[in-house]
C-alpha cells in the first residue's frame, strides 16, 4: 500500500503542476463556460486575482511537499490533507456556478486521491 500512496502523491503533484504551470493559460473542457484560462476561471467563481495567486502558490507548495513526502511520511500526510481541503473547495466552486458535474471530476479525483494518501500513510 505504501507504493500505492507514493504513486498517488506523484500523480497529484504532476496534475497540479500541469494545471497551474503548463496549462494555466490554456482552455480545458473542465473550466466553467466562458473561461479560457485559469484567471478567467477564478473570475467566473467570483474570486479575486489575489485569491487565485494564493491558491496557486499554495497548491504548488503542497505538490512539492507531496514529492518530498515520498521520502518522509509526515510531509505527505500534511500536504495531502491540505490538498484535500483545497480540492473540496474546488468542487464547491464548481457547484456554486452550477457547472455540469463532469467539470468537477478532476477536482473530485484529486480530493479522493489526497484522502487515500492520508488514509494509507496514517494507517
Amino acid at each position: 500500500m505504501l507504493r500505492f500512496a507514493i504513486l498517488l502523491q506523484v500523480i497529484i503533484a504532476a496534475g497540479i503542476f500541469n494545471v497551474w504551470v503548463l496549462r494555466r493559460g490554456r482552455p480545458t473542457n473542465y473550466r466553467p463556460d466562458g473561461a479560457s484560462n485559469i484567471s478567467e476561471e477564478f473570475a467566473c467563481y467570483g474570486f479575486s486575482d489575489a485569491f487565485r495567486r494564493t491558491i496557486g502558490t499554495t497548491k504548488l507548495a503542497l505538490a512539492a511537499l507531496l514529492l518530498l513526502g515520498t521520502a518522509y511520511a509526515p510531509l505527505a500526510v500534511g500536504a495531502a490533507s491540505g490538498m484535500a481541503i483545497l480540492m473540496f473547495g474546488a468542487v464547491a466552486a464548481h457547484v456554486k456556478v452550477r457547472d455540469p458535474m463532469i467539470k468537477s471530476v478532476p477536482a473530485l479525483l484529486m480530493l479522493l486521491m489526497s484522502t487515500a494518501v492520508v488514509v494509507v500513510r496514517v494507517g
